[in-house]
């Protein structure tokens, strides 16, 4: 079974995180996410992220911290996210691959459809949000 490694950005802006739906033509179609993307050989999330986000935003972004990995088993492949919480250093954000963005309270953020490998981050997330505050 393919395993893949994929960095992922919860960013936020004023007290609101962003979210992005999966196009029709992607696996899990439809499904919410947080914006990111395939490591590549010798890239570290890091670099992935802030590659991604250029691709699939055209967005530069700052990192700000890491949560803990996530690895989910999807019946075709398994999926381990890193992810980070993060804010916009640059660029305006513009869609090139998904089919809708919205940003949102973190509270609000069960109310979405998540692919199923998001909700252990938005668990870990939401727990620390409501320990620190908003951010």
């Amino acid at each position: 079974m393919r395993h893949l490694y994929v960095a992922c950005a919860i960013i936020e802006r004023e007290g609101k995180v962003l979210a992005a739906q999966r196009s029709s033509s992607m696996t899990l179609p439809l499904k919410w996410e947080f914006p990111g993307g395939k490591i590549e050989a010798g890239e570290s999330p890091e670099e992935c992220l802030m590659r991604e986000l250029q691709e699939e935003l055209g967005v530069s972004i700052r990192i700000t911290a890491a949560l803990s990995p996530a690895t989910h088993h999807y019946s075709t492949f398994t999926v381990t996210l890193y992810p980070f919480t993060c804010s916009l250093a640059g660029g305006e954000i513009t869609m090139h691959e998904h089919h809708a963005l919205q940003w949102l309270e973190p509270h609000r953020m069960p109310e979405l459809d998540w692919a199923a490998a998001d909700l252990p981050v938005i668990s870990e997330y939401m727990a620390g949000a409501a320990k620190n505050g908003p951010r």
